[in-house]
């Protein structure tokens, strides 16, 4: 038996396993009512029922790709051509969608920030 400075019992922490697990499994809300959520989400959640934010998507707008670039990217990527940002995104895990985009992206350009490239992505439509 397990003693120390654990909160709740083990019943009481496989029980929330247990309420969890659908929500662990399938990335989003599995019940149908959100009082009946264990973990209700947030107003400044991200969206992630809708899968990643990537151009092309109709809810991807230029603030939320911008975001999802500098999240994953970081300043250090900065200036860099369309190559080599998409290595970076592919080291860092970013969504194939995401990559592809920036891969389709004309090879001689240089992009100096988050901002130019969320730019050429957005404005592009790819």
């Amino acid at each position: 038996m397990q003693r120390g400075s654990d909160r709740l019992s083990v019943h009481r922490d496989d029980e929330m396993k247990h309420e969890l697990q659908g929500l662990l499994r399938s990335g989003h809300p599995t019940r149908t009512e959100e009082w009946h959520d264990p973990e209700p989400s947030a107003e400044d959640d991200p969206e992630i029922a809708g899968g990643p934010v990537v151009p092309g998507n109709p809810r991807a707008t230029l603030a939320s790709v911008r975001l999802e670039l500098a999240r994953i990217l970081g300043r250090s990527s900065f200036p860099a051509d369309a190559g080599a940002l998409a290595m970076g995104l592919r080291h860092e895990n970013a969504p194939d969608a995401l990559v592809d985009a920036v891969r389709q992206l004309p090879g001689k350009d240089h992009y100096a920030n988050v901002q130019k490239l969320a730019e050429a992505l957005v404005g592009s439509g790819r």
